[in-house]
Protein backbone atom coordinates (compact mmCIF):
# COMPACT_ATOMS: atom_id res chain seq x y z
CA UNK A 1 0.00 0.00 0.00
CA UNK A 2 1.19 3.51 -0.82
CA UNK A 3 -0.44 5.47 2.04
CA UNK A 4 1.44 8.70 3.30
CA UNK A 5 3.67 8.30 0.41
CA UNK A 6 3.39 11.51 -1.26
CA UNK A 7 5.58 12.77 -4.38
CA UNK A 8 6.37 17.00 -3.46
CA UNK A 9 3.61 18.18 -6.54
CA UNK A 10 6.02 21.27 -5.95
CA UNK A 11 2.66 23.51 -7.44
CA UNK A 12 3.31 21.86 -10.98
CA UNK A 13 1.45 19.34 -13.38
CA UNK A 14 3.45 16.11 -13.39
CA UNK A 15 5.23 16.71 -16.98
CA UNK A 16 6.53 20.58 -15.62
CA UNK A 17 7.63 18.78 -12.44
CA UNK A 18 9.60 16.43 -13.71
CA UNK A 19 11.46 18.44 -16.34
CA UNK A 20 12.41 21.10 -13.54
CA UNK A 21 13.92 18.28 -11.50
CA UNK A 22 15.58 16.90 -14.51
CA UNK A 23 16.81 20.63 -15.02
CA UNK A 24 18.21 20.78 -11.60
CA UNK A 25 19.78 17.54 -10.92
CA UNK A 26 21.83 18.30 -14.39
CA UNK A 27 22.76 21.86 -12.60
CA UNK A 28 23.46 20.76 -9.57
CA UNK A 29 26.13 17.72 -10.86
CA UNK A 30 27.47 20.45 -13.28
CA UNK A 31 27.53 23.24 -10.83
CA UNK A 32 28.27 21.35 -7.23
CA UNK A 33 25.78 24.09 -6.10
CA UNK A 34 21.92 25.07 -6.80
CA UNK A 35 19.99 28.06 -4.74
CA UNK A 36 16.54 27.18 -5.08
CA UNK A 37 13.07 27.11 -2.44
CA UNK A 38 13.57 24.71 0.70
CA UNK A 39 10.71 22.07 -0.88
CA UNK A 40 12.60 22.19 -4.54
CA UNK A 41 15.87 21.10 -2.71
CA UNK A 42 14.29 18.50 -0.70
CA UNK A 43 12.71 16.86 -4.22
CA UNK A 44 16.21 17.55 -5.79
CA UNK A 45 18.24 15.68 -3.07
CA UNK A 46 16.30 12.59 -3.76
CA UNK A 47 16.67 12.73 -7.64
CA UNK A 48 20.67 13.80 -7.04
CA UNK A 49 21.00 10.82 -4.80
CA UNK A 50 19.78 8.49 -6.99
CA UNK A 51 21.81 9.45 -10.22
CA UNK A 52 25.32 9.50 -7.95
CA UNK A 53 24.10 5.46 -6.84
CA UNK A 54 23.52 4.85 -10.44
CA UNK A 55 26.97 6.59 -11.46
CA UNK A 56 28.74 4.98 -8.26
CA UNK A 57 27.29 1.25 -9.54
CA UNK A 58 29.20 1.76 -13.68
CA UNK A 59 27.43 -0.62 -15.26
CA UNK A 60 25.90 0.16 -18.78
CA UNK A 61 22.42 -0.01 -17.84
CA UNK A 62 22.72 2.72 -15.12
CA UNK A 63 24.59 4.95 -17.68
CA UNK A 64 21.90 4.32 -19.87
CA UNK A 65 19.01 5.24 -17.16
CA UNK A 66 21.43 8.61 -16.19
CA UNK A 67 21.26 9.49 -19.85
CA UNK A 68 17.71 9.16 -20.10
CA UNK A 69 17.43 11.27 -16.96
CA UNK A 70 20.17 14.13 -17.16
CA UNK A 71 20.11 16.58 -20.36
CA UNK A 72 23.49 16.32 -21.14
CA UNK A 73 25.30 13.41 -22.34
CA UNK A 74 28.96 14.59 -21.32
CA UNK A 75 28.30 15.65 -17.89
CA UNK A 76 26.62 11.78 -17.47
CA UNK A 77 30.22 10.44 -18.88
CA UNK A 78 32.06 12.79 -16.06
CA UNK A 79 29.77 11.72 -13.27
CA UNK A 80 30.49 8.21 -14.20
CA UNK A 81 34.03 8.54 -14.05
CA UNK A 82 34.73 10.25 -10.74
CA UNK A 83 31.92 9.38 -8.85
CA UNK A 84 33.66 6.21 -7.37
CA UNK A 85 36.50 7.80 -6.32
CA UNK A 86 34.56 10.89 -4.61
CA UNK A 87 32.12 8.51 -2.88
CA UNK A 88 33.13 5.05 -3.45
CA UNK A 89 33.13 5.22 0.68
CA UNK A 90 30.03 6.92 1.36
CA UNK A 91 26.57 4.95 1.79
CA UNK A 92 24.01 7.89 0.69
CA UNK A 93 24.43 11.46 1.73
CA UNK A 94 25.57 12.87 -1.11
CA UNK A 95 23.88 16.42 -1.14
CA UNK A 96 23.90 18.90 1.93
CA UNK A 97 20.70 21.37 2.47
CA UNK A 98 21.87 24.50 4.02
CA UNK A 99 19.11 26.88 4.73
CA UNK A 100 19.44 30.55 3.87
CA UNK A 101 17.40 34.18 4.31
CA UNK A 102 14.04 34.13 2.94
CA UNK A 103 13.56 35.16 -0.73
CA UNK A 104 12.29 39.18 -1.08
CA UNK A 105 8.94 39.49 -2.49
CA UNK A 106 7.53 36.39 -1.39
CA UNK A 107 9.34 35.27 1.79
CA UNK A 108 9.76 31.91 0.30
CA UNK A 109 12.17 29.58 2.14
CA UNK A 110 15.21 29.38 0.07
CA UNK A 111 18.45 27.01 0.40
CA UNK A 112 21.58 26.30 -1.19
CA UNK A 113 21.96 22.16 -1.95
CA UNK A 114 25.14 21.28 -2.88
CA UNK A 115 27.17 17.80 -3.41
CA UNK A 116 29.37 16.78 -0.40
Amino acid sequence: MRHQCRVPKLGRPTDQRKAMLRGLTTQLIREGRVTTTKARAKALRDEAERMITLAKNGSLASRRRAIGYIYDKQLVHALFDKAQDRYGDRQGGYTRIIRTVPRRGDNAEMAIIELV
